[in-house]
């Protein structure tokens, strides 16, 4: 489920999401906007994902610590060195 198998392809594992949807973080954004940006891109790809999917992506974001939530919007989280 988090990473590809023989049966989920990579584009439905949700490490694969996680990556789409971090690079849909370009600026701050709520999570309905990012969710219609998330579609727009899967339409593009003639792909199609639940948002139960999209969720579970974004909580295993929160899980390792790749986004934040300020404002009512996500972001990326910065890296520290």
């Amino acid at each position: 489920m988090i990473l590809p198998t023989k049966h989920l392809p990579t584009e439905r594992s949700l490490i694969a999401i996680g990556a789409d949807i971090v690079g849909l973080l370009d600026e701050p954004k709520s999570v309905s906007r990012l969710w219609l940006d998330f579609q727009q891109l899967n339409e593009q790809r003639n792909l199609r994902l639940t948002f139960d999917w999209f969720t579970l992506a974004i909580s295993m974001l929160y899980a390792i610590d790749a986004v934040e939530q300020t404002d009512h919007r996500l972001r990326r989280r910065e890296v520290s060195e």
